[in-house]
């Protein structure tokens, strides 16, 4: 039977749409002269913070414009470790107001206590901007048994470090009891990778990347549109299972507890 669940934190228990990341990627290029899109700045969502950064300045349109501003050279690793400073500080000055915690994680959260499951929080912030959003979290009453943050192994998602470091930590084996869940596709990548059971979270994060007025403003019909095109690529990417949202978790586990009842693994 599943014994625990790990859950990413923005976009999946905090930060309904996944904004404060998304906000600060693009404030931080225009800071440097270079205009990157809200789609653009979503796409490599999940990976750690530099290694984002580094996608992102690897986009064609990025690199024609960083080559346009800085004399027709191309950027270098010490430029990313420079962007990477300066982001830090927006990052963090933002987190805070986007703290509220996803409607129905506080409920998730009390019926895996009820259950006996463990619950660890992963994520692609480091340990400074991690603490931050865990304070938030506790203030509304969510507390994960363990967290795991890119800083604390040797590479982040889509590697399946985080979800093992997180194992260690609650004490929990074999991977085949564990389900990860996550609104990232690295997050799908890096629960296949870890062998866990992969859950994709499909409406209150990255797919859709909407806040949440944003969200429940949406006409149905296309709100139906915008989940299936995320569900889609969220069982591309490999995920056993997709979900509106984590309120939806308890349902998925005892579905879950049933398929391995009859033998199935992940």
């Amino acid at each position: 039977m599943i014994k625990a669940v790990i859950t990413d934190l923005a976009g999946t228990t905090i930060d309904f749409g996944s904004s404060a990341p998304a906000g600060a990627f693009i404030e931080l290029f225009q800071r440097h002269g270079l205009q990157l899109s809200l789609q653009q700045a979503r796409g490599p969502m999940g990976l750690e913070k530099r290694a984002h950064i580094h996608a992102l300045a690897s986009l064609p349109e990025v690199m024609r414009q960083w080559r346009a501003t800085h004399g027709g050279c191309d950027w270098t690793e010490a430029d990313i470790d420079a962007l990477y400073a300066a982001f830090i500080p927006l990052q963090l000055d933002v987190l805070p107001a986007y703290g509220a915690l996803i409607p129905g994680v506080a409920d998730m959260l009390d019926w895996c206590r009820a259950q006996g499951l463990r619950v660890a929080a992963t994520t692609g912030y480091n340990r400074e901007m991690m603490d931050v959003v865990l304070r938030c979290g506790a203030e509304q009453g969510f507390v994960p048994d363990a967290a795991c943050c890119a800083d604390d192994v040797r590479c982040g998602r889509p590697e399946p470090w985080m979800i093992f470091h997180c194992l260690e930590q609650l004490g929990t084996f074999p991977p085949a009891t564990v389900v990860n869940v996550g609104d990232t596709l690295p997050d799908v990548v890096s629960g296949r990778n870890a062998g866990v059971w992969s859950v994709g979270v499909v409406q209150s994060g990255n797919m859709l990347g909407l806040g949440y007025q944003e969200f429940i403003s949406l006409a149905p019909e296309d709100l139906a549109a915008m989940t299936e095109q995320g569900r889609r690529k969220m069982f591309a990417a490999g995920a056993h299972f997709v979900i509106d949202s984590v309120a939806d978790l308890p349902q998925l586990i005892a579905t879950i507890n049933d398929n391995m009842a009859r033998g199935e693994k992940p």
